[in-house]
C-alpha cells in the first residue's frame, strides 16, 4: 500500500504537477488501492 501510493503520487510530477496537488492526491489514493489489491491477489495465492 505504502509503495502504491508514493508511485502514486508521483505520476501527476512527470507533467509538472506536485505530490500534494489533487492530482497527486487522487493518483495516491488509486495507487494505495492497487497495492491492497495487489497484496490481497498474492497473499491469497
Amino acid at each position: 500500500m505504502i509503495i502504491g501510493g508514493y508511485a502514486g503520487s508521483y505520476i501527476p510530477a512527470l507533467w509538472g504537477a506536485g505530490g500534494f496537488s489533487f492530482a497527486g492526491m487522487i493518483f495516491g489514493a488509486l495507487g494505495s488501492f492497487v497495492g491492497i489489491w495487489l497484496g490481497f491477489k498474492i497473499g491469497s495465492e
